[in-house]
């Protein structure tokens, strides 16, 4: 189940990940575009996917039902 500690460790699988593409990434003269490629990549995902979790684990607007008659509601 998601908790509060998913965020952190999903964080340090991407900084994980950068690390690797920022020290792995092929030699030559497009280094510079295959690290900039692949650390953007991770992080756009990364606040994606935490965007997308925070806003399931803390909802802002309630969910009502409209089709419930209001005599229903409160027994």
């Amino acid at each position: 189940m998601a908790n509060g500690w998913s965020i952190f460790i999903g964080l340090a699988v991407i900084v994980t990940m950068s690390a690797a593409a920022w020290f792995f990434s092929p030699k030559g003269e497009n280094q510079v575009l295959w690290r900039s490629s692949l650390i953007l990549t991770f992080v756009s995902c990364y606040l994606m996917w935490a965007i997308t979790l925070l806003a399931q684990l803390h909802p802002m607007i309630e969910p009502r039902r409209s089709d419930i008659r209001e005599n229903y509601l409160h027994h």
